[in-house]
């Protein structure tokens, strides 16, 4: 869809461009009177390219902003997809979020987030950040997880004990203050992960445990002094 409204929008700069160039080259008609420049067509043109480049400058934008948020969790520059609406039509996972592998089982340095969650990704840090929406926790989750993919973790119980310890992280970057970012992250640990399927879940993601990687951003960590 983004691809589509790229084309079009370039398409009715072009056609602008074209009656612009047209009068420029033939000011006047066969009998040499002056032809009036096209006004009402080339500002139809216009305004219609600037219509249809806003959500592609919009989803450039939160594309960008999450892609910045995974590729500080990862350590390395990384990109984050958000799903399109004719994507998502023709999606049948129940998955949340994704990283592809190569051949030889490495991730990609790439992951696409389902729409429902980028939309929910959108609003939290548009400004919901202080009273975030379940689905609102859950996204943001989503986002860490993914980016745990991306930095190495092929297991999913791995990623997702991995994740859970740095949601924290991923609400500060998303602009939640230090209290926000710790209050969703023990929501999420508290409210979403028990609930999680069995392969999600690891007997040694708990305060002490295999998995526990004592960072200061773990929901069970105590509150700083």
């Amino acid at each position: 869809m983004i691809s589509v409204l790229t084309a079009a929008s370039t398409a009715a700069v072009a056609g602008g461009l074209g009656l612009t160039g047209r009068w420029l080259t033939r000011q006047r008609d066969e009998l040499g009177r002056p032809r009036p420049f096209p006004t009402i067509s080339v500002s139809l043109l216009a305004v219609l390219a600037v219509a249809l480049a806003v959500p592609v400058v919009r989803r450039h934008s939160e594309e960008s902003r999450l892609s910045r948020v995974a590729s500080a969790l990862v350590g390395h520059r990384v990109h984050v997809h958000c799903q399109s609406i004719g994507q998502a039509l023709a999606d049948l996972g129940a998955e949340l979020g994704y990283v592809r592998y190569d051949a030889a089982g490495r991730p990609e340095p790439r992951t696409t987030i389902k729409r429902d969650p980028c939309g929910q990704l959108r609003k939290y840090y548009s400004g919901h950040r202080s009273r975030p929406s379940f689905d609102m926790v859950v996204a943001v989750h989503v986002l860490t997880h993914e980016s745990m993919h991306m930095r190495g973790l092929t297991n999913e119980a791995a990623a997702e004990c991995a994740a859970l310890q740095r949601d924290e992280t991923t609400a500060q970057l998303l602009g939640a203050t230090a209290a926000q970012a710790r209050e969703l992250a023990r929501d999420y640990w508290l409210t979403v992960y028990p609930d999680m399927p069995s392969d999600y879940r690891d007997g040694g993601c708990v305060p002490g445990g295999p998995a526990d990687e004592r960072l200061d951003t773990a929901p069970w960590a105590p509150p700083p002094a």
